[in-house]
């Protein structure tokens, strides 16, 4: 078994296959970045470029692009689930900002439209070693370009179907030590409806503005400031409650009936280098403000306030020769999230709430060449209200000369109960249970891919098969309501991912994903889970890039859901979605160096489709406009 490794060791630094020069900065704690390709885990990075050819407005459509990646969406709400975990085991950064909602414990993809000049990193497999609490299926991280990264101004607006007008500027730049980068986006829509065969059109308006600034006051020294604000008003529609209604326990129309989400975001870091580069220091401290409230056409009806508050220290110290690195992080964390119930009758609790946690992580990275690596990771958080807990995880990866490369992970990540999970829910039928217990999960994945050299792209696929203990369900209690417990059952999750990025020639582009999932909680199909999920995006740019067009398709397979339709509400019924394709066509043409005309179609077959039980998504549209850059 030495032996084996040793030859491997020396065939990796023997071996001149030239690195991918993807950079991931989600999965590390040393603030420096891994290369796509020496990571032993999944990860997928959509870029920039993908991002503006496909039009992406709404980042969640993007993220069906993703390998292990389920989305499901109502209006005020967007879900993602990846490998079939629960949307809040999935951990949401922006900018290395925590972004999910304190007190629901997710976050609302619906709220976040994309900028310019931005991409997003998609981590699959426990991650809590290195982020804890929240990170069971894995990290999404949203992350916009500095003023020094891209540099320029410019500005969208386009318009079309469903009395749609979408707008966005960026103006970023860099001046000797100083850089910024400043983002506005805003949209508006009439909507459609959602309920079956309903008339009320679902209109939202939302507006997002950040600041990323920078300065460099030292050559090994750096701060960073990131702020940002959103704001989404959502029109939705509320379910039958007559038993006597042959609709019950379905979405209806009610007139008045809308929901706003403001939230408020930042973050400050500060970064030392000492010792030529090899010993790094980062400090930060970021925070979250976010509010939900509920209308009907007279009042208030509901709301709830979260905040948190984060500081962090890490530190790095970078040592070793020639072909073998050594890379060892140590980091802290202190967060605070607090909770308070809003709701005008003062329903489950009242005050504020709070929950402290403090978590230190040791990681050590080994870089044999460009071709093999190794990590680990472990971390051990105190929590103010729940037992202490250890978290870890192990990852190799191995490239041969020939471009096949050899990787797999395992790791285990936990989950602490939500706060309306232990106090109760607004509506008054969810009951909150104080003596929960942390959701633990433990798994592991092995992948092989081939990069096919000269940036003509790769193929891959991955096996991936976790296990989920103490989940937290809601069981009804007639006369009561539904009161949180831990299932004594265990959740599993397996399947398979796979993925192909082409490059067949400097016009075209090719990107496709597709993802086999067996989830059961138990023994039954997880609900809003597909089995089989697909997407194909083709993309051709004419030399010299003046005009282009992709084509996306995304395949949704059949999916569980639960329909509360029997009276009294009680135990839902398990029902079908059916499954569903998206045929999306997009075209751009520069009409001069500074000035772009774009347009696209969406759901081109006019698909009617579910992605909840009885919310009826929207059928075909167009939209066009114009983009203008310096």
């Amino acid at each position: 078994m030495i032996s084996a490794f040793i030859l491997i060791a020396a065939e990796a630094v023997a071996a001149k296959v030239p690195p991918d020069q993807t950079i991931v900065v989600t999965g590390d704690r040393s603030g420096q970045g891994i290369p796509a390709d020496q990571i032993g885990g999944s990860v997928t990075v959509i870029d920039s470029d993908a991002i503006e050819r496909r039009q992406v407005r709404d980042l969640s459509d993007a993220l069906r692009d993703v390998p292990g990646v389920a989305v499901a969406g109502t209006p005020g709400l967007s879900q993602i689930r990846l490998r079939g975990t629960e949307g809040n085991h999935v951990l949401v950064l922006i900018d290395g900002i925590e972004v999910s909602d304190p007190f629901f414990g997710e976050f609302d993809f619906s709220s976040l439209q994309a900028d310019e000049a931005s991409k997003v990193e998609v981590l699959r497999g426990q991650q809590s070693a290195i982020y804890g609490s929240d990170a069971i299926g894995g990290v999404v991280q949203y992350i916009t370009a500095s003023g020094r990264e891209a540099p320029g101004v410019s500005a969208r607006l386009e318009g079309g179907s469903f009395a749609t007008v979408n707008a966005s500027a960026r103006a970023a730049g860099a001046s000797g030590h100083f850089d910024y980068a400043l983002t506005a986006t805003g949209r508006r829509t009439g909507g459609t409806p959602n309920a079956r065969d309903g008339s009320r059109e679902l209109g939202s308006d939302g507006e997002a503005a950040s600041a990323k600034l920078g300065a460099t006051p030292a050559p090994n020294f750096r701060l960073t400031g990131v702020l940002r604000y959103s704001r989404l008003k959502s029109d939705f529609n509320l379910s039958e409650a007559d038993p006597a209604s042959p609709t019950f326990g379905q979405t209806i129309d009610s007139p008045g009936t809308y929901l706003k989400n403001d939230a408020l975001y930042g973050l400050a870091r500060g970064e030392l280098d000492l010792l030529d580069g090899r010993w790094s220091h980062a400090l930060s401290a970021q925070f979250a403000d976010v509010k939900r409230d509920t209308f009907d056409p007279s009042a208030r009806t509901s709301g709830d306030r979260g905040g948190r508050f984060k500081g962090s220290y890490d530190t790095t110290f970078r040592f070793g020769t020639g072909s073998v690195k050594h890379r060892l992080t140590l980091a802290a964390d202190r967060e605070r999230e607090s909770f308070r119930n809003a709701d005008p009758a003062g329903f489950a609790f009242n005050g504020w709430k709070h929950i402290n946690t403090s978590g230190v992580v040791g990681q050590y990275e080994l870089l044999l060449g460009d071709n093999a690596a190794f990590g680990a990771a472990v971390r051990h958080d105190f929590n103010s209200r729940f037992a202490n807990d250890t978290t870890d995880r192990v990852q190799g990866s191995y490239r041969f000369a020939s471009g096949t490369r050899l990787r797999a992970a395992a790791g285990s990540g936990v989950k602490y109960p939500g706060i309306f999970e232990l106090f109760g829910f607004v509506d008054g039928q969810f009951l909150g249970n104080p003596d929960l217990k942390p959701e633990t999960s433990r798994g592991w994945e092995a992948g092989i891919e081939q990069d096919f050299g000269a940036g003509r792209g790769q193929i891959g696929a991955t096996y991936f098969s976790n296990r989920l203990h103490d989940e937290i369900i809601f069981a009804f209690l007639p006369g009561i309501g539904f009161v949180g417990a831990n299932s004594s059952e265990v959740s599993s999750q397996r399947g398979v991912e796979t993925f192909a990025n082409l490059r067949l020639t400097p016009s075209w582009r090719i990107d496709a994903a597709y993802t086999y999932l067996h989830a059961r909680e138990a023994g039954r199909e997880e609900v809003r889970r597909p089995k089989h999920v697909a997407s194909l995006a083709v993309d051709y740019r004419v030399p010299g890039e003046r005009w282009g067009t992709t084509v996306v398709a995304r395949y949704n397979g059949k999916a569980a859901d639960d329909a509360f339709i029997l009276p009294p509400f009680g135990s839902p019924l398990r029902v079908k979605l059916d499954d569903y394709l998206l045929l999306n066509w997009n075209a751009d043409y520069r009409l001069s160096d500074h000035l772009e005309l774009f347009g696209r179609v969406e759901n081109i077959l006019d698909e009617h489709y579910e992605q909840v039980f009885s919310f009826v998504s929207p059928g075909r549209a167009a939209y066009a406009g114009l983009r203008w850059r310096m």
